[in-house]
């Protein structure tokens, strides 16, 4: 039995549809005896896989929480086999504010797994998922985007699995969601016993898990909100739950793996001299940072250190040293 004081109104036991919160304890001036509801959905009829699917584990971060908010209005029990939990906005508060980081503790729920049940409220919400929600389920898809300071162009994120059984489930998965680019973890991404991270999560728990990164920018595209919500159902048909979809015709996936990031040194404006997608060479220029404070100042040109493709891209024009500016990734 989980010693979270998280509490459920969804009994995940029970066949059918139902709707509510993951009520959180959280005593504030305010609101001495106040909760955290993070709202949750579950679909369950009879035998078949559970998958856990969730967005705004960072909060600035919006297709996703549109695309399963969708899907929790118009998939109903005799659409479904097995068992369907979503959580449209997995670290509430960061949500609602629409920042990467919880404004109640400052809490990055990717980088706060396996958590604490008896700390701050995105420690909670981390073990909650990891000791509560993932020991249900067979896969777990967690949904993100560029947030408010990187755009990535439609990118699944994979490890390369522990087995045969699981490297083909992946890669399954990976066809199924069809996107037109795919971040292969070639170390990490896996079971690391240490890992942080929501993926990290599963993977102690023996879960088939994915990632995508899907825009950015603190916006939402609509060509990319599509290609998320059909993502999604291919997927949910690929392992079976949604035998009555009808999956069209596959479009490919480039597979990369990350070799480059560039990153600030200085603080300034960045001038960028590439978009996402372009290839690049090594010793390419990225881009070049400009010091308006002292406009007499030559910028700092910076180069790209490995050749590939532009796989995202900083947003922000204003920049601070340690800022990830670039991510090249090269074919597999």
């Amino acid at each position: 039995m989980s010693e979270s004081l998280i509490s459920s109104d969804i009994d995940f036991e029970v066949d059918g549809k139902q709707t509510g919160y993951l009520r959180l304890p959280h005593s504030v001036h305010r609101s001495a005896y106040g909760q955290i509801l993070i709202p949750a959905v579950m679909v369950r009829n009879g035998n078949g896989p559970t998958a856990l699917l969730i967005a705004g584990n960072h909060g600035d971060e919006y297709e996703a929480q549109i695309a399963l908010s969708k899907l929790c209005r118009e998939v109903d029990q005799g659409d479904i086999r097995g068992r369907l939990i979503i959580l449209t906005m997995a670290n509430l508060p960061a949500a609602q504010a629409g920042t990467r980081t919880s404004p109640i503790d400052d809490g990055n729920l990717n980088r706060t797994f396996p958590g604490d049940p008896l700390g701050t409220p995105t420690q909670m919400i981390a073990h909650y998922i990891e000791e509560v929600l993932l020991p249900m389920c067979d896969y777990f898809f967690d949904f993100h985007s560029g947030g408010s300071s990187l755009y990535y162009p439609p990118t699944l994120l994979r490890g390369m699995g522990n087995s045969d059984h699981e490297r083909e489930e992946l890669i399954k998965l990976q066809d199924a969601f069809d996107a037109p680019y795919a971040w292969v973890f070639t170390s990490g991404g896996g079971r690391e016993t240490k890992a942080r991270t929501a993926m990290g999560g599963a993977g102690r728990k023996g879960v088939i898990t994915l990632m995508a990164e899907l825009g950015g920018g603190g916006a939402v595209s609509k060509e990319i909100l599509a290609l998320t919500e059909r993502g999604i159902r291919r997927m949910l048909h690929s392992i079976g739950m949604l035998p009555g979809y009808e999956a069209d015709a596959m479009n490919g996936t480039r597979e990369l793996t990350i070799t480059d990031s560039v990153v600030a040194y200085d603080n300034g404006l960045f001038e960028p001299f590439c978009d996402v997608e372009d290839v690049v060479k090594k010793g390419d220029p990225a881009g070049q940072i400009h010091f308006p404070e002292e406009p007499w100042r030559e910028p700092k040109v910076l180069d790209f250190q490995h050749g590939g493709m532009v796989l995202c891209k900083r947003v922000p024009g204003r920049v601070e040293r340690g800022d990830c500016l670039f991510q090249v990734g090269s074919d597999l």
